[in-house]
């Protein structure tokens, strides 16, 4: 077990989701939210790996990372559907493309709540103090 890798990636995971919420309460741009959105999950998606001491796969594809840790974290299918979801704001919102329509307040609403309560549950699940990791 590495605990202290795992802190650090769910830090890294706090500095994007705390950004996101607070672009999101100061009504920025949902394509930049959602792109924080999306390295947050990523990194708290990680967390386990590093955890473990297990290689960390190059990729922002949520759904193949959680399948590299679904053994520690259960997510229904909604969730999944998240998952696919935040995936595109980092491929589809991080570039420019023409006439790109941006992500809805409330799909990022929903990305944000959830991102925030994937947080808690692997601070939870990795016996990790969210105090140690939200500064």
């Amino acid at each position: 077990m590495n605990k202290t890798a795992a802190k650090e990636w769910l830090q890294k995971a706090w500095h994007d989701v705390s950004s996101a919420k607070i672009l999101f309460e100061a009504n920025h741009y949902t394509d930049t939210i959602g792109v924080d959105l999306n390295y947050s999950i990523e990194k708290i998606l990680k967390s386990f790996l590093a955890y473990e001491n297990k290689k960390i796969e190059k990729t922002h594809e949520l759904f193949i990372i959680y399948e590299l840790v679904k053994s520690y974290l259960k997510l229904d299918n909604h969730e999944i559907k998240l998952l696919v979801i935040a995936t595109k704001y980092h491929i589809a919102e991080a570039y420019p493309s023409f006439e790109k329509q941006m992500p809805s307040r409330n799909e990022i609403k929903e990305i944000l709540e959830f991102t925030e309560g994937l947080f808690s549950r692997v601070c939870t699940i990795l016996d990790i103090d969210k105090s140690d990791v939200m500064k």
